[in-house]
């Protein structure tokens, strides 16, 4: 019996074996998959695909903002819990840190977005009324459209497109949609502080909370403090006193700047100028149109300096690529293939058979005029497979003659049916006329 080895290791001993790979001046040796590293690095948040894009930073937050409240308007009339719209709200914060506003279009992605959280939280929408309520949305302007979108090109035209953009939300997030929500994290600190019963405190704090949505406060800070920043807000707002020696947040592991930061960027929500989302798109078209003028003159100049750059062969002047004045075919004597020369023989023959069917009438009258001086020659005996005998006439008539004649025998026979029947029906009716 050998002795039976085995090999524990701990989880940070885990190692891929080699240096690495270099990506960037970056070392990359392993994978790792936390819920820890939700929010994004500060080197990304600084400057975003949209801002590198030429796109400016107030265009680029009102999009953020009418975006998730256009997500948020449809969850309210899907009929989502507030979980799913704030999941979709947070996917699409997260695309566009990895994509531009201006190559991908806001309206598409957050309609992704819906369709893809209602099936995260388990709440899942069929994508025909995901677009009915996405087009009532668009269309409505206050009043209620009751006609839905249409079911024509255009609608299978935009539904390919949502389910393009869902699968591009899942390949740039690389399938990690996991989003931990501060909800029963506030009402869990609220309940510490023993303020449970203000109720008060407790809904203003949610509603700050669902405002901090259409910021991308959680991509920055962790639900923990994003929560605390809700309840110090609301606090502050109702000038309700709060434990403060020592502050009350530093028990959840909060710090104060962090809570300040929050607390800005949801307050500036409130003093931004309001723009229409139509306005907002043309602004994007018109990044788009200078981004795309620009890729097209790199281009050009790309064209222009691989064509100095590139040298060119001079060909000797012994060269010409012209046609010569003399074909080779015509100096060289074509020799005939054997094909060629069996294919005359063959036409030869069917002319002198021919000639040979059209004389053989004339070749026999002769022979009845002349007398024959020499014995007739004796005629061979010809299969009944021979093709020549089934194809004379003579042969088709009699089998013409045999058919014929088994036709008007099949008829006679059903003639005479027919009249037994009748005779037959006929006694029938004597039969039950003397009965009566």
């Amino acid at each position: 019996m050998r002795p039976k080895i085995e090999y524990v290791m701990a989880a940070g001993d885990l190692r891929i074996p080699g240096e690495g790979i270099l990506i960037k001046d970056k070392l990359y040796s392993g994978v790792t998959l936390t819920l820890d590293y939700c929010q994004l690095p500060a080197e990304r948040l600084q400057k975003s695909p949209s801002a590198e894009h030429g796109l400016s930073a107030d265009t680029e937050e009102q999009l953020r903002m009418r975006g998730c409240e256009m997500i948020q308007a449809a969850g309210i009339l899907l009929r989502l819990p507030q979980v799913a719209m704030a999941t979709g709200q947070i996917l699409f914060h997260r695309f566009f840190y990895c994509k531009s506003f201006v190559r991908h279009c806001a309206e598409m992605v957050a309609t992704a977005c819906v369709h893809l959280a209602s099936k995260i939280e388990e709440e899942p929408r069929r994508i025909r009324d995901v677009l009915n309520v996405f087009y009532h949305l668009k269309h409505s302007k206050g009043r209620k459209t009751k006609v839905p979108m249409p079911l024509d090109a255009t609608y299978i035209n935009v539904k390919a497109q949502v389910i393009k953009a869902e699968r591009q939300i899942l390949k740039e997030l690389g399938f990690c949609v996991h989003v931990k929500h501060p909800h029963k994290i506030i009402v869990m600190y609220i309940q510490v502080l023993e303020c449970e019963k203000d109720t008060k405190l407790v809904q203003t704090a949610w509603n700050y909370m669902n405002d901090s949505l259409r910021t991308d406060v959680f991509l920055r800070f962790s639900a923990e403090t994003v929560a605390c920043a809700c309840i110090y807000l609301s606090a502050r707002s109702l000038q309700i006193p709060l434990p403060d020696q020592p502050p009350w947040f530093l028990l959840f592991g909060a710090l104060e700047e962090d809570l300040m930061e929050i607390c800005g960027r949801i307050l500036r929500l409130y003093s931004l100028p309001p723009v229409s989302f139509s306005t907002l798109l043309q602004q994007v078209d018109q990044c788009r149109k200078v981004l795309d003028a620009m890729v097209a003159k790199d281009k050009l100049g790309m064209g222009a300096l691989l064509a100095k750059e590139t040298p060119t062969l001079e060909t000797p002047s012994s060269f010409s690529p012209a046609s010569k004045a003399v074909s080779p075919a015509a100096t060289n004597h074509r020799k005939e293939s054997p094909i060629s020369k069996v294919a005359l023989k063959n036409a030869c023959r069917k002319l002198t058979n021919g000639d040979r069917r059209k004389s053989k009438v004339s070749r026999s009258a002769e022979r009845r005029e002349t007398p024959s001086i020499t014995p007739p020659k004796r005629r061979r005996s010809r299969s009944v497979s021979s093709p020549s005998r089934s194809s004379s006439p003579i042969h088709r008539k009699k089998h013409i003659g045999h058919r014929e004649r088994e036709r008007r025998r099949d008829g006679e026979r059903d003639r005479e049916k027919r009249e037994r029947q009748k005779d037959r029906g006929r006694g029938r009716r004597d039969e039950y006329s003397r009965r009566r």
